[in-house]
């Protein structure tokens, strides 16, 4: 038969205190003595104690859980290495404060239903969601529900009051666009071509608007002008569609490391020198840019750094009990974008 758990009163026992007083010291109360709080803690320790966390929530009024939504299918979310970075970073602010992640990921419109219910059921304390799209219920659906927020990337959703109160981390896409462009320029290329990711997110659209900054134009040629998905296979599909479409392009800014190694492929395959005919600049400035041969000029995002900020402004609301108003005195935040040139411009 295994040992019976250690119960509160045992605790309290063995610390030589009141059960109210380990109640309060294990879920975090104000009110004690700090040498109590030391003997309670190594009574915890000794006893192998774990707190019921049914019971500890009824208490404080949370679940210990956070929800980090992605909108995007489980075959991009597991082969991106931009996910896995993201995902390292809320991970390890998460756990430094002892909260669970739980991982859901958003295909359709099942999925939203599925994810609105989840997120009105009080499951989890607070919600953090990125790789949104434009029409993106998951947005209105937290706000309904009333799970504190943080977003990943400017969100394209708007609220009643506009996008007040509405909390999010990104990095300079239209800047990082700009000195991607601005670069190849003063190598002397002129006709730029590049590969967008989906229009119906704001990251693509910012590093479309930073390219026509660069190029001094209010509309980009549209022969000059690919979409690729955010993937290295949409990379590969948008590369070639270039090349035939304008055999005379001397580069190719890549909205993502992705669609940028698709490229290369392509590049090589068609018989196109790189940096010497066709040069190249991706975005993000994940591992794999390093490697690729050759290896690429990039716009570095700090990709866990954002993460870990993410995590870290949610973390914020939470412990200080914000409400929406609350919520509103914290500000967005936007991270530096920061072009590494290696060989391939």
């Amino acid at each position: 038969m295994p040992p019976s758990r250690p119960t509160l009163e045992a605790v309290a026992a063995h610390a030589g205190v009141s059960r109210a007083t380990v109640s309060r010291v294990v879920n975090g109360g104000a009110g004690v003595r700090q040498e109590v709080i030391e003997r309670v803690r190594h009574s915890v320790a000794a006893l192998g104690y774990v707190p019921n966390q049914a019971a500890r929530s009824l208490v404080t009024r949370r679940t210990g859980a956070v929800a980090v939504v992605i909108a995007e299918p489980e075959t991009r979310v597991f082969s991106d290495p931009f996910f896995a970075r993201q995902l390292r970073g809320i991970s390890r602010e998460l756990s430094r404060e002892d909260l669970q992640l739980l991982l859901l990921l958003s295909e359709g419109r099942g999925d939203h239903a599925r994810i609105g219910r989840y997120l009105s059921g009080g499951h989890v304390d607070g919600a953090l969601m990125f790789s949104l799209h434009g029409g993106d219920p998951l947005p209105g659906m937290a706000a309904a529900s009333g799970v504190p927020t943080v977003f990943g990337g400017r969100p394209g959703w708007t609220g009643p009051a506009g996008d007040a109160g509405l909390l999010y981390v990104d990095t300079d896409n239209r800047g990082g666009a700009r000195q991607a462009v601005a670069h190849l320029l003063e190598r002397g290329r002129r006709r730029i071509a590049l590969i967008t990711g989906p229009l119906d997110m704001t990251s693509a659209l910012d590093r479309l608007a930073g390219y026509r900054d660069a190029l001094g134009v209010t509309e980009a040629d549209p022969a000059l002008v690919a979409t690729g998905g955010f993937t290295a296979e949409g990379g590969k599909r948008a590369m070639a569609e270039l090349l035939d479409r304008s055999p005379d392009l001397d580069a190719v800014f890549a909205s993502s490391d992705l669609m940028a190694s698709g490229a290369l492929h392509v590049l090589r395959a068609r018989g196109r020198r790189v940096p010497q005919d066709v040069a190249v600049v991706g975005y993000d400035d994940l591992a794999p840019g390093a490697w690729a041969e050759p290896p690429l000029t990039t716009v570095r995002q700090d990709v866990e750094e954002m993460g870990s900020l993410m995590a870290r402004l949610l973390l914020r609301v939470l412990n200080s009990g914000a409400d929406a108003d609350g919520a509103r005195r914290l500000a967005p935040v936007v991270t530096e974008a920061r072009l590494v040139v290696r060989d391939s411009s």
